[in-house]
């Protein structure tokens, strides 16, 4: 074979998507082929429980044939999402789910991953005791809770309610999260109301929920916690005792600390046509987008802006629509911002129902 040549061979079982092939003894390596980020996402479910593993195997055989499709199971989601360049790509994979590998499966919209943080400062106390033959459970715990930013300094007096909390700092943590933001913890215990041996498990028991947010399960984050007081047992207080005190004191502060929800909100850069500019910013103002600007690249009128990711489902299928296929668009990750009050209702009413039906 020679420049330009195509060529066609049959079991190479070992061989994958941007391998060279060489004569014996050449050793050159052609530049990967740069593959194009991916414009579409759903989540997927096998219609059958038992199936889960067939699945899993079908997707990574296509993602060997195909690498532009990227699975992955979300632990936060608790999804497997399928990454995609549009809704007929998937469309495909789809078919060769049922055709080829015979297992059924179905599209389902993917969750959102949001995050839930408070806006003021809620104090709260929780007493956890257990009594069943023998060494009981026991653990009081009372915290003061905060939204947390960057470089600021720890409050030594809050006043809640008419009430005030004077706070004298022992000792200070900072725990930045895997999912983003962090947790401030602040030991301020005075005269030995609670043993300092239990107060890890009092931050593993806030660590917990803030894994699970009190609000719509979702991650917690930018969160300072001022432990200050509480009781404890010469029997019966032990780790767990305290664990399930801080966690259960954290959510009940929570809930009354001003919660939010955060929506990630992605820089999107659509691409278009000069003659169908108008459709295509109506339909991005219908998605709660703030456009950030506008100018002229390769041919095409340029659209920055800045919309939530609940709102880019189908994007691509509708500005291929609106556009007759002659548009493009790429999106990034930008920053966490607060949803509209009417749609953290909605979010809530929804979570609710969902713990009912479980």
């Amino acid at each position: 074979m020679v420049a330009g040549d195509i060529g066609c061979t049959v079991k190479m079982k070992n061989t994958n998507t941007n391998d060279t092939l060489c004569g014996p003894g050449a050793s050159h390596k052609f530049q990967e082929v740069p593959f194009p980020s991916p414009k579409y996402r759903t989540a997927i479910k096998p219609l059958s429980e038992g199936d889960e593993e067939k699945l899993g195997e079908a997707l990574n055989r296509i993602h060997d044939e195909d690498p532009t499709l990227i699975i992955e199971y979300s632990k936060e989601l608790k999804q497997i999402i399928i990454h995609g360049q549009g809704e007929h790509h998937l469309n495909i994979v789809k078919w060769q789910l049922d055709n080829l590998f015979k297992v059924e499966a179905e599209f389902l919209p993917p969750r959102i991953p949001y995050r839930e943080t408070i806006t003021k400062a809620a104090q709260s106390d929780y007493r956890h005791k257990k009594q069943s033959g023998g060494a009981g459970q026991f653990g009081e715990v009372h915290m003061i809770i905060e939204p947390y930013q960057e470089g600021s300094e720890p409050k030594s007096l809050f006043k809640i309610n008419g009430k005030e909390y004077k706070m004298s700092v022992r000792g200070e943590e900072e725990h930045p999260l895997p999912w983003g933001g962090k947790l401030h913890f602040i030991n301020c215990i005075v005269g030995g109301s609670i043993d300092a041996r239990f107060l890890p498990a009092i931050l593993k028991g806030i660590m917990e929920k803030m894994e699970e947010g009190p609000l719509t399960g979702s991650y917690a984050r930018d969160i300072r916690v001022y432990v200050y007081d509480g009781k404890m047992h010469p029997v019966d207080s032990n780790e767990v005792s305290f664990m399930l005190a801080g966690r259960n004191a954290f959510s009940q502060a929570f809930k009354i600390a001003g919660p939010k929800i955060m929506e990630p909100v992605y820089e999107v850069d659509v691409f278009v046509p000069s003659d169908r500019m108008g459709d295509v910013m109506s339909d991005l103002q219908g998605r709660r987008s703030i456009v950030l600007g506008m100018s002229s690249e390769k041919g095409f009128e340029k659209i920055s802006a800045k919309v939530p990711l609940a709102e880019m489902s189908k994007y691509s299928t509708a500005l291929s629509s609106l556009t007759n296929g002659r548009a493009m668009y790429s999106m990034e990750f930008d920053d966490y911002a607060q949803v509209p009050g009417e749609i953290q209702d909605e979010l809530l009413k929804a979570y609710e129902a969902e713990q009912g039906e479980e």
